[in-house]
């Protein structure tokens, strides 16, 4: 089971990206959210996630700062970014930090298609 970390600081994206997520038969499930780094960062080891969907911008740390954190306790966690600002240096940033996909917020399909993919390979 794909256990699932949702971090987005918009109360609907965050309801949006639940309903997604658990509504089909995906082998994903979400265990947590969190509306801020600093929430996710504590969360995390309580809900043990198996994949983190992280939002770009954010108040406090950014989902790349987040990523960052996130990734030196655990650097195997595919984190997916999932933002409306993901340009080419966004992305670069992400990848040098060890984000293994980004995906932009209009892009349901391929927010979904990232999940299945990564949990697959995990």
């Amino acid at each position: 089971m794909g256990k699932t970390l949702i971090v987005d600081d918009e109360e609907d994206m965050r309801l949006l990206l639940r309903v997604l997520i658990n509504s089909e038969d995906r082998g994903l499930r979400v265990v947590g959210e969190a509306t801020n780094g600093e929430e996710a960062i504590a969360l995390r080891s309580d809900v043990t996630p198996d994949i983190v969907v992280l939002d770009y911008r954010m108040p406090g740390l950014s989902g790349l700062d987040t990523a960052r954190s996130l990734l030196e306790d655990e650097p195997d966690l595919p984190i997916v970014l999932y933002s409306a600002f993901i340009d080419e240096a966004v992305s670069d940033e992400a990848d040098r930090i060890g984000v293994r996909r980004c995906v932009n917020k209009g892009d349901v399909t391929g927010l979904v298609r990232a999940l299945r993919e990564l949990t697959a390979a995990s």
